[in-house]
């Protein structure tokens, strides 16, 4: 009582002003000990290492402001650098929640995983898009919960002024127009060596689990604009495709994601009670 009475109201304000500049770190921290529990436990139960790659939208320390996540280089090196303290024939599990990213850094992440000697599973409890599909394809096994989504891998260039795909880029550059720039023409000659080398990429990660004829099947397929961007390629079609797919995720990857929180900033659009519900008996059976 005596030291709060010696305390005056700008002391009691500083103080206030710590306490709400400390308790997001040791929320933070807390998380991220939560965290590392589960993914623990993952690798005891499948003698493993996991990596987890999941891309939500976060905020911006200090402003508040909502930033949304994608595959970048800095990915790349986290998910090299793990790769290479996993001892050679130990297998790999990355759990893999992305709406895409940089080709390069998705090219690289895929072809270390597939230099990786021991097995590789993917789990995809929600969606792994463009470049997430392409680290996909480096894996021995894929794991998607029912309703999770693949989608193509078709390159999309472009700029501050928005991105399209390759593909419509060429075939609107076969439309005849004398008023073409050299701009234009200079972006036509990027897509096809852009195609290409997705292409050869994706031909090469799928060549291992299939033969010549059908990686380039699957290759020409995902890479060459057939859908859109944004086409979801379900569990059931992916498993059609010919891709390694199962849906036995384990209940860990679920609760590893529910600590992945998105942005509290604002008010979810989606609210539910958190609770599993037992079925009830059909009307007049049971009591």
């Amino acid at each position: 009582m005596a030291i709060l009475g010696s305390l005056n109201i700008t002391d009691i304000l500083w103080i206030l002003v710590l306490i709400s500049f400390f308790i997001p770190l040791i929320q933070k921290r807390m998380l991220l000990s939560k965290r590392q529990m589960i993914m623990r436990s993952i690798e005891t139960k499948r003698n493993s290492r996991v990596i987890s790659m999941i891309h939500r939208q976060e905020v911006m320390s200090f402003f508040g402001f909502p930033l949304a996540r994608y595959i970048d280089i800095e990915d790349s090196e986290a998910v090299l650098r793990a790769i290479r303290m996993t001892p050679h024939e130990m297998q790999i599990d990355l759990v893999l929640h992305t709406p895409g990213g940089l080709v390069l850094a998705a090219e690289q992440i895929a072809c270390a995983l597939k230099r990786h000697k021991g097995k590789i599973t993917v789990f995809i409890p929600h969606y792994a898009m463009s470049g997430g599909s392409l680290i996909a394809m480096a894996a021995d096994e894929i794991v998607m919960d029912p309703n999770a989504v693949l989608g193509p891998v078709d390159p999309q260039l472009g700029g501050p002024q928005g991105y399209y795909p390759a593909v419509s880029i060429l075939r609107a550059l076969e439309q005849p127009n004398p008023n073409r720039d050299d701009a234009t023409l200079i972006l036509g000659d990027v897509a096809r060596k852009a195609i290409v080398q997705v292409y050869e990429a994706v031909y090469s990660l799928l060549l291992e689990h299939n033969t010549p004829e059908k990686a380039a099947e699957l290759a020409r397929m995902l890479s060459e604009g057939r859908w859109t961007h944004v086409y979801p390629i379900d569990f059931e079609q992916a498993k059609g495709l010919g891709l390694p797919v199962n849906d036995q995720m384990p209940i860990e990857v679920y609760d590893l994601m529910e600590l992945y929180q998105q942005s509290g900033m604002r008010r979810p659009s989606v609210e539910f009670i958190p609770t599993p519900y037992m079925p009830h008996a059909p009307p007049g059976k049971g009591k």
